[in-house]
């Protein structure tokens, strides 16, 4: 396990990692998860193999401390995420990056293109205020000590066990300014940076998720749009095959 200060107050973004060749993958986990539980069995493919890989788990999240006085927004994350990046020798990675951390990814290669040639993004946020189906809608419809106090425990209950499993592990005050942030979106809103970047951009939606909104604009504006057959909004676990082929450039 390694680390970085991301603050004044001292508090530490961790991630592990594995050795191999440059350029790395960065693997980031979305809201309420963590990188290496969606990604390592990804990483770990013979396609794969060979390529230094960092898990890196956003603030408030996984193996990464939750301070209480973190924001937990976009921006705030993509720069914690830098810090790990700078700390680690890390520059031109590839963004391997889930739900949430799709939309920490594109801030960060905003922020800081220098750390970035690359980004892989499964059904990431790209708009700011998504439906009230949406998992961090529910959580950000409450206020910050009403979830802390008293719908966190029932948010667990109700998204079910596979999320709830790394959800758990995440600071519940943590959880709801992250769900917040990415409700807010970015400024720039998260589209518009993807559509103006110049590195190579692939998007993945699962097919069980229906159409991707704004798809044609994407396209035109050079973005690989996937639809992953058999998939839903987790396609690492739901067609790890399509997933990594996406990763490999070979599908």
């Amino acid at each position: 396990m390694k680390q970085a200060a991301f603050d004044s107050r001292g508090s530490h973004i961790r991630w592990t990692e594995v050795p191999g060749a440059e350029p790395a993958r960065v693997y980031l986990h979305g809201l309420g998860s963590m990188s290496a539980v969606y990604h390592a069995h990804i990483a770990a493919r013979p396609e794969l193999v060979g390529r230094r890989g960092l898990f890196v788990d956003l603030p408030g999240h996984g193996i990464s401390d939750r301070p209480r006085h973190f924001g937990y927004t976009l921006e705030e994350h993509a720069d914690a995420v830098a810090v790990a990046l700078d700390r680690a020798g890390v520059d031109g990675a590839e963004l391997i990056a889930h739900s949430m951390g799709g939309a920490v990814a594109i801030v960060l290669a905003h922020r800081r293109l220098d750390l970035v040639s690359r980004l892989v993004l499964t059904e990431a946020n790209l708009d700011a205020f998504p439906p009230p189906t949406a998992g961090s809608s529910g959580i950000a419809s409450y206020g910050e000590d009403e979830f802390v106090e008293k719908e966190h425990a029932r948010v667990l209950e109700a998204v079910g066990p596979l999320w709830a499993a790394t959800m758990r592990l995440a600071d519940p005050r943590a959880l709801h300014r992250s769900a917040v942030g990415l409700r807010h979106g970015s400024n720039p809103v998260m589209r518009s940076i993807l559509e103006s970047l110049p590195v190579e951009r692939v998007y993945l939606q699962g097919e069980l998720s229906g159409e991707l909104e704004g798809r044609e604009s994407l396209e035109a504006a050079g973005v690989r749009v996937v639809t992953v057959p058999g998939a839903g909004h987790n396609v690492m676990f739901d067609n790890p095959e399509a997933f990594v082929a996406a990763v490999a450039r070979t599908g």
